[in-house]
């Protein structure tokens, strides 16, 4: 494959990146009973890579601390969120209405780690309960975070207990420095920057998921007309498509894909072991840093300017030691 050369844009943002946080998560005594929440969120396995803007949503439309909880009551596709011993106190609007007013202070944020199971921050499965004597389902969103993520939705979004699961941790990571990427490529994005910025991201969507991966190309063959609404649908394929845990099966197809990049420089011995690394890296037999290592000693003998660009070599800071073992 002969070497390319990509257009020039601008390189991805180091470390620490801005990201919006539930200020309980911060350790801020400002939860319905005076307390914080600092040990629902890993904070020493994501040390070094965010600067935090705190938000405490409940606080912000006025209510105290301590204070009365509230909970989501209704059904799940229409519940309000209201006081558990008062329900007449509807806080819905308030909620949403303090969401709105936020939303101009987050353009530059990263991504969001949400408070799990709040009424207010709870990114998924928050209790909801039916009006009638009957048990809560866990079909809930906490009306500020559902309101933060419909008017942001390629903002990456996390649940804090989720990110103590290594593999989605690293998810979520990657999403917010591939984002991040993106926010500072798009003040001068036109049809050749668009181009050159998926060029470098193709490799990592293919291993979250081909169909996101196809979809992307499609949207890319033909860039006529106006940039801006077609870049906007790219971002969502591509947001969406990173959201899916990158397999086993995803990780191999694009070390093979990328090995084809060596076939004319290889001898016959050489071609075979990384053959075998890769395949024995699908089989389980070997953690993705083995045939990952193996290419990167191949590159570095045998450069190409296209592949070392990819950011599915580094999708965030390698100090951070996120890339997980399988």
């Amino acid at each position: 494959m002969a070497m390319r050369k990509a257009v020039d844009i601008p390189p991805r943002p180091d470390a620490p990146l801005q990201i919006g946080i539930s200020e309980c998560l911060m350790g801020e005594a400002v939860r319905y009973d005076g307390s914080g929440a600092r040990s629902s969120m890993p904070h020493a396995a994501l040390q070094g890579l965010f600067e935090y803007r705190s938000f405490c949503p409940e606080v912000g439309i006025g209510m105290s601390v301590p204070r009365e909880p509230i909970r989501l009551v209704g059904t799940a596709q229409d519940y309000r969120v209201v006081g558990v011993k008062d329900p007449k106190m509807d806080k819905t609007d308030e909620l949403v209405a303090y969401g709105h007013a936020q939303l101009a202070g987050m353009s530059d944020l990263a991504g969001y780690i949400f408070m799990h199971n709040s009424p207010s921050c709870g990114l998924m499965r928050v209790k909801v309960y039916p009006k009638a004597d009957a048990p809560a389902s866990r079909q809930g969103m906490g009306i500020f975070a559902r309101t933060v993520t419909e008017a942001l939705p390629n903002l990456p979004a996390e649940d804090a207990g989720r990110l103590f699961d290594v593999v989605l941790r690293e998810n979520f990571v990657t999403r917010a420095f591939t984002y991040a990427h993106w926010q500072r490529v798009l003040p001068q994005l036109d049809a050749a920057r668009l181009i050159a910025f998926h060029s470098r991201y193709k490799y990592l969507l293919m291993a979250h998921s081909i169909p996101a991966y196809q979809t992307a190309g499609r949207l890319l063959s033909d860039l006529r007309g106006d940039i801006e609404p077609l870049a906007q649908r790219y971002i969502g394929v591509l947001m969406n498509g990173l959201r899916k845990v990158a397999t086993r099966k995803g990780h191999a197809n694009v070390l093979s894909h990328l090995q084809g990049y060596l076939k004319k420089h290889l001898d016959s011995a050489s071609r075979q072991e990384l053959d075998d690394l890769i395949k024995a890296y699908r089989l389980g037999e070997q953690p993705l840093l083995a045939p990952l290592a193996l290419l990167k000693h191949h590159f570095r003998q045998f450069p190409d300017e296209y592949v070392l660009s990819q950011s599915y070599f580094e999708p965030h800071p390698s100090q951070a030691a996120l890339r997980r073992p399988l």
